[in-house]
């Protein structure tokens, strides 16, 4: 009589329950593992053989047979471990669990019975429990990851020889994470930045409307500054958005061992990444740096210097808030709701267009290094802000400047007015708003048809970018809260459409 055991892997995000079935019969001493498993599944068989002996218990010498089950879903990673391990010693009669279909096991066994960490817990855990499992052993290292699921009771455990212990005995309680959920802040404050009034005011609006901005200007003059900071006038995570990152996290095997991820994501690239390692995929497809950004910003420091390709792989990921891996075995969807924000100079050298110093770039270099932002790409950005240099006098004015806290304010308001806005909608943000929303809460009055239409014919606006300033109009009467669009609005949009060579795109 075979044996079954609950488990799980995981496909992109999202937990799939995986019976595994153990059958040990007469033969010559065999050992197959069947059920379309990769090699770190394969490798199993030795690591089990291992920690059974090392844990005192007796290894069978017979035919064993273990099928994961689907049996045409890949299965990836080290999870099989611990059941494969405890349905032998329930199949070969050295422990006796009468209700082992109630638990859900996992974890990687290491060749002394000692249980290791595996990646992506959390989307299993959660799937267990949409499955009505509510019962799981798991590795220690996992206990933080796996205890922020309320309804799951948890038991985790060092060694295998704890395992046979709790199921012969069940003399342990299920562990409880006592830890409160609380948004962290990364200390950083826009009233470090001195000046660049306007481009605080650019970078509220984006933060406001959850809309991709690009900060251009030259050397030294505070772009970086200004992304690193973006972050503390953004709204705190919500329970549910801080499950949706740590769940990526998971799967990825970046997870923070304190436990839920409590603060927006800042992920900061260097330019020499690939396109896989930016968007995701690989031989075994991992999440990118824009699914690890989701619900968070995603700065390209100098983005110029990324290369070309690997720029044009974030048309989609832009566009759809998604990521789509296409695969023999079927199609893996990462989420990639982030906020792009882009810092770059103006040329090779860095000063076209600046009193700072005299460019040293032909207009040839200047239109051949600013090419390297694609048409499409430019499209998909909502905000231009340019960052000038500030001059002697303002650095020692000393001026009074708002703190993040301050205009944070400012922007969960605007953002609350959004998600009662579109509660019946689907989505969240102005940014979001597709043309359907466009008509129905992007209603301009004469003034404003009539800026918007002499702008448009003037400087060919694309379609995109006409619904990318309406968002953005959108978004500015938001934080004044106003009801409707007017001219103003719509001309403070206009002007974040102006790019380096004060043309409007």
């Amino acid at each position: 009589m075979a044996i079954q055991i609950l488990c799980a892997t995981f496909f992109g995000v999202e937990g799939v329950i995986v019976n595994v079935e153990i059958d040990i019969s007469y033969g010559l001493p065999t050992f197959n593992i069947v059920g379309l498993g990769d090699i770190a599944v394969k490798e199993s068989k030795e690591r089990v053989r291992a920690a059974i002996i090392n844990s005192g218990f007796e290894f069978p010498v017979g035919r064993i047979t273990i099928n994961l089950a689907p049996a045409d879903l890949k299965k990836e990673g080290s999870h099989f471990d611990l059941p494969i391990a405890i349905g032998i010693l329930i199949a070969t009669n050295q422990i006796a669990v009468e209700d082992v279909g109630k638990y859900l096991f996992m974890g990687e066994l290491s060749l002394s019975g000692d249980l290791k960490r595996v990646k992506g817990a959390l989307p299993i855990i959660i799937q267990g429990v949409n499955s009505g499992i509510y019962e799981y052993i798991i590795p220690g290292e996992n206990r933080e990851e796996c205890s922020i699921i309320r309804n799951a009771h948890i038991y985790p455990l060092e060694t295998l020889s704890q395992v046979v212990e709790y199921l012969r005995y069940k003399d342990m309680m299920p562990y409880k994470n006592h830890k409160e959920f609380k948004n962290a802040s990364n200390g950083l404050d826009f009233n470090e930045v001195i000046g660049q009034q306007a481009s605080k005011r650019a970078m509220e609006v984006a933060a406001a409307g959850n809309h991709n901005i690009l900060l251009h200007g030259a050397p030294g003059s505070g772009k970086t500054m200004l992304a690193q900071r973006i972050i503390s006038i953004l709204p705190e995570l919500t329970y549910d958005e801080a499950l949706e990152v740590t769940k990526i996290y998971s799967v990825s095997g970046g997870f923070n061992k304190e436990g839920l991820i409590n603060s927006r994501p800042f992920r900061n690239p260097h330019h020499t990444i690939t396109s896989i390692a930016l968007v995701g995929g690989g031989r075994n497809p991992s999440p990118g740096e824009v699914s690890l950004a989701h619900n968070g910003v995603l700065f390209l420091d100098e983005i110029l210097e990324f290369n070309k390709s690997c720029l044009q792989v974030l048309r989609q990921p832009l566009e759809e808030r998604e990521v789509k891996l296409s695969r023999v075995s079927g199609t893996i969807k990462y989420p990639a709701n982030f906020m792009l924000v882009g810092a770059l100079n103006p040329c090779p050298c860095g000063y076209y267009g600046t009193n700072v110093k005299k460019c040293k770039c032909s207009d040839y270099e200047v239109k051949r290094y600013i090419s390297r932002l694609s048409g499409p790409i430019l499209d998909r950005i909502d905000i231009f802000s340019p960052v000038n240099p500030i001059s002697y006098k303002e650095i020692n004015e000393n001026l009074h400047t708002e703190t993040s806290e301050h205009i944070k304010q400012r922007v969960k308001r605007a953002r609350e007015l959004q998600e009662e806005r579109f509660k019946e909608e689907g989505i969240i943000c102005n940014s979001q708003m597709r043309e359907k929303h466009l008509k129905k809460y992007c209603k301009l009055n004469e003034k404003s048809h009539k800026v918007l239409e002499l702008a448009f014919n003037k400087f060919s606006l694309s379609t995109r970018a006409y619904s990318r300033i309406l968002k953005v109009a959108r978004t500015i009467a938001d934080l004044s809260e106003k009801v409707n669009i007017d001219e103003k609005d719509i001309i403070e949009a206009l002007q974040y459409r102006k790019f380096i060579d004060e043309n409007i795109i």
